[in-house]
């Protein structure tokens, strides 16, 4: 049975206190403001993020630095057989295909994970490579395992404001003022990695009915048969909105009282550069059954 070392980064919404709790190992992201390039959970606290995103101060997200990475590599594989690397899914960063192409200097013994997810469904995979760690499998067994499984995962987020998306150029300036006006609220989703629009609300009670809608339609569609079998779990994510995360869990308990709903956190900061405050998401996805 092989010695592995799982690493995953702060897009996961995996905390450091969490990380080492788990005894995995984790990459902080770095954000560029103003001159300053600052990392999460270093030097740069969700609170410190959310004051300067308020302040209307630049905030722009960037890869890690990938020597500090192949340098982890190296000083986990005296210690460990192979390091399973879990970074954010490529369709929303280079992060992914940089770590992939110096892990070929690591053949059999670094192996990087592109599953297609980020925040609460990364959390999941990251799970889920530790139970399969524990069942005695290897790195390429686990790797293939969750690229297969990765797609196999949904987030429907609702954004309460359409000012941080406008920026991104995720909708026209003229959309987002029409928008404003008439107090729109989107609600996006993320299949794949990709962060897409899905639905129009007016209030907090309506985006709640609808990502309640789309998870009950994936669950008894696309997910019927892991739910069926106990392999689906479904989780809270949210923006300085820990109340009506916290409300939304009791609600999402009473309409899905069969399936485990694991945590309730904090979004990852790279979707919230995007999305802004006051964000309340929910995720589904299949599970390694213990």
């Amino acid at each position: 049975m092989k010695k592995i070392a799982v690493v995953v980064d702060t897009n996961s919404g995996i905390t450091k206190e969490e990380a080492d709790k788990l005894g995995i190992y984790l990459v902080p992201m770095p954000f560029i403001i103003g001159d300053d390039v600052l990392y999460e959970g270093v030097d740069l606290s969700q609170e410190e993020f959310y004051r300067l995103q308020s302040e209307d101060v630049k905030i722009t997200t960037s890869q890690p630095n990938i020597n500090s990475i192949v340098e982890l590599w190296e000083d986990l594989l005296k210690k460990y057989d192979q390091v399973l690397h879990i970074p954010m899914s490529s369709a929303l960063s280079q992060s992914c295909e940089t770590a992939e192409s110096f892990a070929q200097n690591y053949p059999n013994k670094v192996f990087v994970i592109d599953n297609k997810r980020i925040s609460i469904t990364t959390k999941a995979s990251v799970m889920d490579a530790l139970k399969l760690i524990k069942e005695g499998k290897d790195g390429k067994e686990i790797k293939d395992y969750l690229e297969k499984d990765g797609l196999e995962s949904t987030i429907y987020l609702m954004v309460d404001t359409l000012k941080y998306l406008k920026r991104g150029g995720r909708v026209t300036p003229a959309a987002a003022a029409i928008g404003t006006i008439l107090n729109i609220k989107p609600i996006l989703t993320i299949q794949g990695g990709k962060l897409d629009k899905f639905a129009k609300v007016t209030n907090l009670k309506s985006a709640k009915k609808k990502m309640i809608e789309a998870l009950r339609n994936d669950i008894e569609t696309r997910f019927k048969t892991y739910v069926e079998n106990g392999e689906f779990q479904i989780a809270i994510a949210h923006t300085t909105n820990q109340e009506n995360a916290e409300i939304f869990k009791k609600e999402l308990m009473e309409e899905f009282p069969n399936i485990p709903l694991t945590f309730v956190d904090p979004l990852a900061l790279s979707i919230a550069t995007h999305t802004g405050p006051k964000v309340l998401a929910v995720g589904g996805f299949h599970i390694v059954k213990d």
